[in-house]
């Protein structure tokens, strides 16, 4: 696997392992590659993990190998990575490690990390969002320039509303939007803004767009991903890189490129080039905090005038106050027929 190497990032020496090994054998990219490319998109990826909880997700013998997600701070990790004290849905609770340096997106890749999933909350309050994110999934018949289309009128809705999103590939065939907010909501209050966003886009795109959460209810739709936004769902970050066979990343849009540019154009060979060229586009993100405000109303609208209160949540979570079943509709208990 070869001799240990150093890299310098930053100010600080990271130490890499076995820097020869194969982590996507169809290119033949290896982990020295992966550290490589995370050195070279590092202040942008920082900006992305900043101070946020995050899970690790490590393929420590490459993306054909077993994987599995790092919640718990790595034994061993350096005292100059701080973490933070969460708590999931089940009551449990861990601390995470809290990148604060360049340096320590690198010293996740020596562990095989190859996609990073922070939290919406900073250490200092993680219980109150600062991001409101929006997962547009396009479903079997669907593809990337169908999300692509319904990003573009999602931006338009939170223009109406007083917000601004920042799109970027998934790494994948959809596209995430992050609204930096205000950190005065909770999860469920911010969960609650996603679904008034995703019923406003239905009554937008009824046929392209759906916020069903049952898979036999969304039709070739671009499926708008609410509980995303529930307490320990994360979405991949910005320049990360994902498990598929060409090392593809999640690349950061200008609104001008969504539908221009295709998630193939950025792997971790590209996407330095492209660093190099523009910096991160999302750079500004931070400068910014909206209020939830007007789609806290929105949703209080749905549900005086139109009857729409809350959707299920994932399985794994606890029951709700106010959720409906989560019996999947086909198999929900049919009426009786009443006696004549």
């Amino acid at each position: 696997m070869g001799d240990a190497v150093e890299l310098e990032v930053a100010g600080r020496t990271v130490r890499l392992s076995s820097p020869d090994k194969v982590f996507f054998p169809e290119r033949g990219y290896t982990k020295l590659d992966v550290a490589r490319y995370y050195a070279a998109v590092a202040p942008g990826i920082l900006r992305a993990l900043r101070d946020r909880p995050t899970t690790l997700q490590r393929y420590p013998d490459g993306i054909e190998g077993e994987w599995f997600y790092q919640k718990r701070a790595p034994k061993g990790m350096p005292d100059w990575i701080p973490t933070a004290h969460i708590t999931f849905p089940s009551g449990r609770s861990a601390d995470e490690m809290c990148p604060t340096e360049e340096a320590a997106v690198v010293w996740a890749a020596q562990y095989g990390t190859l996609v990073f999933h922070p939290w919406p909350v900073r250490r200092t309050d993680v219980d109150h969002p600062d991001e409101l994110r929006i997962d547009l999934d396009p479903q079997p018949g669907t593809d990337y320039d169908d999300a692509a289309r319904a990003a573009h009128e999602l931006r338009a809705v939170l223009d109406e509303y007083g917000l601004r999103g920042w799109p970027k590939t998934s790494g994948g065939r959809g596209l995430h939007v992050f609204v930096p907010i205000e950190p005065r909501w909770t999860f469920t209050q911010v969960r609650r803004a996603a679904i008034a966003v995703g019923r406003e886009m239905e009554r937008r795109m009824p046929e392209k767009v759906t916020i069903k959460w049952w898979k036999e209810e969304r039709g070739e739709r671009i499926f708008i991903d609410y509980n995303q936004t529930a307490r320990d769902r994360t979405i991949a970050s910005a320049y990360s890189v994902r498990p598929r066979a060409h090392a593809p990343v999640s690349a950061p849009l200008r609104w001008d490129e969504v539908g221009v540019a295709h998630p193939e154009d950025f792997d971790i060979t590209t996407m330095p080039g492209r660093f190099a060229e523009l910096g991160d586009v999302h750079a500004d993100m931070d400068e910014h905090a909206f209020s939830l405000e007007p789609l806290l109303e929105l949703a209080r609208r749905d549900e005086q005038d139109h009857g729409l209160g809350d959707l299920p949540y994932p399985p794994e979570y606890p029951k709700m106050p106010g959720e409906p079943s989560r019996v999947q509709p086909s198999r929900a208990r049919k009426p009786k027929p009443s006696a004549s």
